[in-house]
């Protein structure tokens, strides 16, 4: 039998509700064969005095070339890339694999408030990935921090932020607006000649950690399959939408997006 395949090249998250664990549980969801990159572990907690570990870039590399070489990939997504050096060396792989579909997650600040990308790399990754991305998926503060402008407050500013950053060379841009007050959960799609509005139900939760990578994730899934931009968002808004809305809580603060959702609730 034959499948699609997609790689994630992003942050492992120790808990398991972000980062490369979302994106093998969508990817498994989504019926795609599922591999990773991982290029810092995340692991904050209470009791050690450092949370966050990057990978050497010797050990980045061997990861993806193993996909590449073993598997082969026709869609890939990254994630918390957190450094310049590790956003360049990506850069240089991702043009060397020549993979077809790359959507880019501009991971920044996780949803405990951890630091994901270091100020220095901003530039890297706009001058470096962001022009290889099929699609990028800012969400609001990630927008406002790539452009160094206020942060969208209605989704007409979202609309003007999503025609700034077409500018750095993506085919698409997805400004997601989940953290929109006062609005539905719109997210804007632009690919430089017209904009989609896609909107779905706001759900009241705070248990929403790995949305946004479980978003993305969905999204290379659906490319990997050979799904067109606007189908695979449609379906992944669909996807992470009941994630949400059946979120799992732990009682120990936010709580995870729950992946089977839309399999066993929906």
């Amino acid at each position: 039998m034959s499948i699609s395949k997609v790689l994630t090249i992003a942050g492992s998250a120790s808990q398991g509700s972000a980062g490369i664990q979302a994106d093998l549980k969508t990817f498994q969801e989504f019926d795609v064969y599922g591999m990773s990159a991982i290029t810092a572990i995340v692991a904050n907690n209470s009791k050690t005095g450092q949370g966050i570990f990057t990978q050497p870039i010797e050990s980045i590399e061997a990861q993806v070339y193993a996909s590449l070489e073993h598997v082969g990939v026709d869609a890939l997504k990254t994630g918390m890339l957190f450094t310049k050096d590790i956003i360049e060396r990506i850069a240089s792989l991702i043009q060397e694999s020549e993979v077809p579909h790359v959507v880019v997650d501009p991971v920044m600040i996780g949803k405990m408030g951890s630091q994901l990308l270091r100020d220095e790399a901003i530039e890297s990754l706009k001058r470096d990935l962001m022009p290889l991305a099929t699609v990028i998926t800012p969400n609001l503060h990630e927008a406002a921090r790539i452009l160094d402008c206020p942060v969208p407050e209605t989704p007409e500013d979202m609309k003007a932020v999503a025609r700034d950053l077409y500018h750095l060379g993506p085919s698409y841009i997805l400004v997601k607006g989940g953290a929109l007050d006062d609005y539905p959960a719109v997210d804007i799609l632009y690919d430089g000649n017209s904009i989609v509005e896609l909107e779905s139900e706001r759900v009241a939760t705070i248990h929403t950690s790995g949305a946004g990578c479980t978003y993305s994730a969905a999204i290379a899934a659906e490319l990997a399959k050979g799904s067109s931009v606007e189908e695979a968002i449609h379906r992944a808004k669909s996807f992470v939408t009941s994630a949400i809305r059946y979120a799992i809580s732990f009682d120990r603060g936010i709580g995870s997006t729950y992946h089977a959702a839309h399999r066993t609730h929906e």
